[in-house]
């Protein structure tokens, strides 16, 4: 007959094998969720959002113009400012995203928004009551009133805040369906970032292809509609696929975690370090949800962070939980250094938007006044240009994959062919030859129009042919491969991996920072450029001095990029110790501590007293 001690363990027992086989259910459940079978519908998403994005954004100078009757530099700035906004709302998303929400319902919150302001200004274009009177001759136009302005930004402020949540979120959400570990990256042959960027350059192509023409030549009610119902179509998409998607559950505000980092530091700043960095303050039980890849290892850079992990004595003997506003774990101060890192390298990016922001309006407005003509009854419309850029781009990359990478990497031994820092250097200096190109074209274009004495009529069609245009835009494409790509893997690489969504809402915010840059430098060479040589004029741009425009902007870019050189000279990566088999990992407890691939030192070595 049993004892009552022996019933009580056979209890126990029984309880903690029903433990166990509910954790390994939950582990085999979740092995089975994300992988390559989710990517048809995260990308559908993200496809049919560009899409929507793109024809909404690409012809929008030529509605405010043509439509609005705004002057072209107040038209520009507009457009520059809510692309600003939309670039800056990102960060909010992100730190929504990596705090609590999750990635997922970020993603959906900012596509109900976006499809709001969609809807919005769709409306708008339809009722005569919120435009004014068309103005075909372009002199002595009526502007719209300011109630009708209102119904404008009111739209671009939804759209704006709608990208906050989709922005951030939707390229790490894709890549948090893979196994995104050195090792497993290495073995692939595919760049999951190329392949990403080359299905939002074929979604780009159709809107530019198709939803321009039909601005141009239906109606602007129909042009705005065709995004607006492919935005319903991405939210649709997105939603079948919810029961698949691998949800990493959130770490928390990195701020916060960031913030305690300093204050920790801060605290201690009269503390001797330790020779030994071991002797700092590690908890893997206290890092395991955002350590679920791999724990950052100590650094010698920026040592004065590593003062929030020193160890005092009364933080040896305390039995309490750890006040993390007095002591941070190796990995979080790295985390905070991994970021203070990255930044001098994000911060090139800004004069580069800031170079180009408002380049894309300009040329269209040259387009416009050129032989747009392919037969007698067909013209190009003019934002249907930047598909010659889009094509170079979606070829480059295809180019890229394929031949640049196997071919370099037999001298780098490099698996990705080149660093992200390389391929972005190399786009850096691909965008200064497009922009001095730009240059010899305006003044070819303007040397043409005086000859045929076109250079008061601003709506005259000057005889030189639009393709003109044509090397410029393919010169950007080729600077996309190398830059925007080369960006955008080196922010989630080498961000922490509980910070990535933050990360990636800091290429935005080079993008708005760069754009409210563009217009403040737009509006200053506007303004004292004078009045009767102005280098941008309001209507006519016959008579202005873009090419000198454009030699300034070469100017700041060749400065921009000396001084990436020096960043990306003396830049440090990020020191990780990935995990073991991380398809295996799932959501860790207390009593599952994640094993490493290497170990420099026992728990009980640097850790504080557990309860």
């Amino acid at each position: 007959m049993k004892t009552t001690l022996q019933m009580e363990l056979d209890t126990q027992k029984m309880a903690d094998d029903e433990k166990q086989k509910k954790i390994e259910d939950e582990n085999k459940t979740k092995r089975q969720l994300g992988g390559i079978k989710t990517m048809p519908f995260v990308l559908a998403n993200e496809m049919c959002d560009r899409f929507a994005t793109t024809g909404f954004h690409a012809n929008m100078i030529t509605y405010l113009t043509q439509e609005l009757n705004m002057p072209l530099v107040k038209a520009s700035n507009t457009l520059t400012n809510f692309g600003g906004t939309a670039s800056f709302t990102p960060l909010i998303g992100a730190l929504i995203a990596d705090s609590f929400a999750g990635r997922f319902w970020t993603i959906m919150a900012g596509s109900f928004i976006y499809e709001l302001g969609l809807v919005s200004i769709t409306i708008s274009t339809i009722l005569p009551m919120f435009h004014p009177p068309q103005c075909p001759s372009q002199t002595n136009c009526k502007e719209a009133s300011a109630s009708q302005l209102w119904v404008l930004y009111i739209s671009l402020l939804l759209t704006s805040l709608g990208l906050g949540g989709i922005r951030p979120c939707v390229v790490t959400f894709a890549a948090d369906q893979l196994d995104m570990t050195k090792s497993s990256v290495a073995s692939r042959r595919w760049n999951f970032f190329n392949w990403y960027y080359f299905c939002m350059g074929m979604a780009t192509l159709t809107a530019l292809t198709i939803v321009v023409y039909i601005q141009d030549n239906v109606g602007w009610g129909w042009g705005l509609g065709v995004p607006t119902i492919a935005m319903a179509l991405s939210i649709l998409a997105f939603l079948v696929g919810s029961p698949f998607y691998k949800r990493l559950k959130p770490g928390g505000s990195p701020l916060v975690r960031m913030a305690q980092v300093v204050v920790a530091a801060t605290k201690k700043r009269k503390e001797a370090l330790p020779v030994d960095s071991a002797l700092l303050y590690e908890n893997r039980e206290l890092d395991a949800d955002i350590s679920l890849h791999g724990r950052l290892t100590h650094t010698n850079q920026f040592r004065w962070f590593d003062k929030a992990a020193i160890i005092t004595d009364g933080e040896r003997t305390d039995s309490k939980p750890p006040n993390l506003w007095r002591i941070a774990t190796v990995h979080r101060v790295e985390e905070l250094k991994s970021i203070i890192r990255m930044l001098p390298i994000w911060a090139a990016g800004i004069l580069l938007v800031a170079s180009s922001s408002h380049q894309h309006s300009f040329t269209i407005q040259q387009a416009r006044s050129m032989n747009r003509h392919l037969s007698r009854s067909f013209e190009i419309p003019p934002a249907t240009l930047s598909i010659f850029g889009i094509v170079t781009m979606l070829s480059g990359l295809v180019l890229y994959e394929r031949l640049f990478v196997p071919f370099a990497r037999r001298f780098t031994r490099n698996s990705s062919g080149i660093t992200c820092l390389q391929r972005m250097g190399v786009g850096f200096a691909v965008n200064i030859l497009a922009t001095v190109v730009a240059s010899f074209v305006e003044i070819k274009r303007k040397a043409v129009a005086a000859n045929h004495n076109l250079l008061d009529d601003p709506k005259a069609t000057i005889p030189i042919s639009v393709f003109w245009l044509v090397p410029q835009f393919c010169l950007h494409g080729v600077a996309e491969v190398f830059m925007s790509v080369g960006h955008m893997e080196f922010l989630y690489d080498q961000s922490p991996e509980s910070m990535r969504s933050s990360a990636a809402a800091l290429y935005w915010i080079a993008i708005s920072m760069g754009n409210y840059a563009g217009t403040l430098m737009v509006s200053l060479v506007h303004k004292y450029s004078g009045k009767k040589s102005n280098w941008l004029p309001d209507r006519n741009l016959n008579r202005g001095r873009l090419e000198y425009y454009y030699w300034l902007v070469s100017g700041i870019q060749v400065i921009n990029l000396l001084y990436y050189v020096v960043c990306a000279w003396f830049y440090t990566y990020k020191p990780l110790e990935e995990r073991c088999k991380p398809e295996e990992v799932v959501e860790l407890t207390k009593d599952k501590i994640p094993s490493f691939v290497s170990d420099k030192k026992s728990d009980e070595e640097a850790e504080l007293p557990r309860n």
